[in-house]
């Protein structure tokens, strides 16, 4: 498994700097190339710059929380295709359901696993 990920952006966009610490060095030790921002506005502008292949995203955040930032990623047509993975601390059917009306590929509860990120990766990008 290590380094099976070798080459892989990924993108961690959580308020917390626990969490963003947390999945960036889960994902670096799987070989990931981790870009990490504190809110919404931070992950737009990074975004360009790096072009990220899976994006994960809090949902609770300050100015822009993480439903509005998925959906400004799935209207840019650069980006639709680009996977975006919810993190939440509520395990709730509201918030799942909202998640997927912005186009969000999938839903994760913090805390989450080290082999629940690594399969979001696996079953959203394909590892060419």
């Amino acid at each position: 498994m290590e380094n099976s990920f070798q080459g892989l952006k990924a993108m961690v966009i959580d308020d917390s700097k626990t969490i963003r610490r947390t999945a960036e060095t889960l994902l670096k030790k799987v070989g990931c190339e981790v870009v990490t921002a504190v809110d919404g506005f931070d992950a737009l502008a990074k975004i360009a710059d790096h072009k990220p292949n899976i994006i994960f995203v809090d949902i609770m955040m300050p100015r822009l929380d993480g439903y509005q930032t998925c959906a400004l990623i799935k209207n840019n047509k650069e980006f639709q295709d680009t996977p975006v993975i919810m993190l939440s601390s509520k395990d709730g059917l509201f918030d799942r359901a909202k998640g997927r009306i912005v186009g969000s590929d999938q839903y994760l509860t913090k805390p989450f696993s080290r082999d629940e990120l690594l399969s979001a990766i696996t079953d959203h990008v394909s590892l060419a």
